[in-house]
């Protein structure tokens, strides 16, 4: 019978473990390890790792993430913290339990792959979803990934993994040009005269600053500074109640010429003290569910005062931020503006996101459009010769006339013009 054949020193081994789990053991400069799992196939990945790093002197065991949560498990406690931060909270919530955790929720984080996250958006948009919510959907699955990540559920994200082709079937296909706003600046005039106050002022500070409709409900006299020309937009109003702006950071506005006469007038009116805008009725509304009393203007009450003077003047129906925001950054570009200037003004990080806003009306060129290519496509003048030298027939004058075309071309020209100046010679 042959010997027994030994194993080496630091080979490992696997052996099966009680209730059917499998353990593995090796050995080191550090000494004898022990390790369990629960199937043999991670056992013996694993164990192939260890001895690979022994080899190489590199220390550490990969973490076991064969007992991690589900993510439905890891998703629950991650919603509740971003229901503190993020105003899409609810949205994200809906977006889970519609979608995403019918897929993913039973899995553990390291069994989502690209070629199940493919699966998914292709089942998604075989159901009729649009890919605009199918790539909602990934996004939101990235960046809950990434808080996984963080815990050490996973060591890579896997939505950063997905090839292009993958990322191209869900590509919005809104095209955002063909957002609407008011083309004419006749028609921002009229909509501000036919709006009733306080409307018409909230409507015009919008269509002349930019400013996203919160941050008009938010604003007050203090951040009005009428002698430098500025307006600083800090903070927003929200379910009701002042907070942080969308961007969380501060920023300045130019206050537009023709909006300072509107806005001292407005001053005057309502004592110039506090907010700008005040509900008509300040001891109705708020919302008693999350504790936020009457006092901010609401946004639907402008809504309403807007749709009724757009159907009055016979314009297209357009929401207040297609009338604000995108028409002040469509007249802006249309106007020659800087986009880089605009992006600052809107709060917005890159002039990507600005494009987004600043539209152009169909069949608009800008003022150097035209002229922004010259060549010059004139015949080159014809050198002036004597029309003695060559045959041709001077003016009353005496002068001779220059000559561009060669001589055999003019022969029945200069001949018909002889003729002419005979007849008018004879009857002087």
């Amino acid at each position: 019978m042959p010997r027994k054949r030994r194993r080496r020193w630091g080979s490992g081994s696997l052996l099966p473990g009680e209730g059917g789990r499998w353990r593995i053991r090796w050995k080191d400069a550090d000494g004898r390890h022990s390790k369990s799992f629960t199937s043999k196939d991670t056992a013996e990945q694993v164990l192939a790792l260890v001895l690979r790093n022994v080899e190489r002197g590199e220390a550490g065991l990969p973490r076991d993430r064969t007992d991690a949560p589900t993510l439905d498990e890891l998703a629950a406690p991650w919603l509740e913290r971003r229901a503190q931060t993020h105003r899409a909270a609810d949205d994200d919530r809906l977006r889970w339990k519609n979608h995403l955790s019918p897929v993913f929720g039973k899995m553990r984080p390291g069994e989502v792959n690209a070629a199940k996250l493919r699966a998914f958006i292709e089942a998604k948009l075989a159901e009729g979803l649009a890919p605009t919510t199918a790539g909602h959907c990934i996004r939101q699955l990235s960046t809950f990934f990434e808080d996984v990540k963080e815990q050490g559920h996973v060591d890579v994200n896997p939505v950063s993994t997905l090839p292009r082709s993958t990322r191209r079937l869900y590509k919005s296909i809104y095209d955002t040009t063909s957002t609407p706003f008011l083309e004419h600046r006749a028609d921002i005039e009229r909509l501000y005269r036919a709006l009733p106050e306080p409307h018409n002022v909230i409507f015009i500070l919008g269509a002349l600053t930019g400013c996203r409709v919160g941050e008009l409900l938010g604003t007050q006299w203090r951040d009005i500074d009428f002698a430098a020309g500025k307006i600083h937009v800090r903070q927003q109003v929200q379910d009701g109640r002042l907070c942080q702006l969308k961007d969380k950071e501060s920023r300045f506005v130019p206050l537009a010429t023709d909006l300072v006469p509107v806005l001292e007038a407005w001053k005057l009116k309502t004592g110039g003290v506090g907010q700008l805008f005040r509900p008509a009725v300040p001891e109705r509304g708020g919302r008693p569910d999350l504790g936020t009393l009457p006092g901010y203007v609401r946004s639907h009450t402008v809504h309403k005062a807007l749709r009724e003077a757009l159907a009055e003047l016979g314009l297209p129906k357009l929401t207040l931020y297609q009338c604000t925001r995108h028409t002040y950054a469509s007249q802006w570009t249309m106007g020659g503006g800087s986009l880089e200037e605009l992006a600052r003004y809107m709060g917005h990080a890159s002039t990507s996101t600005t494009q987004h806003y600043s539209h152009l009306a169909p069949g608009f060129f800008g003022p150097k459009a035209r002229d922004m290519v010259r060549v010059s496509l004139a015949r080159p003048a014809g050198d002036v010769v004597s029309l003695r030298d060559s045959g041709g027939v001077g003016d009353r004058n005496g002068d001779f006339m220059p000559r561009t075309a060669p001589p055999h071309e003019d022969n029945a020209t200069e001949q018909v013009s002889l003729s002419h100046q005979k007849q008018s010679v004879s009857g002087a």
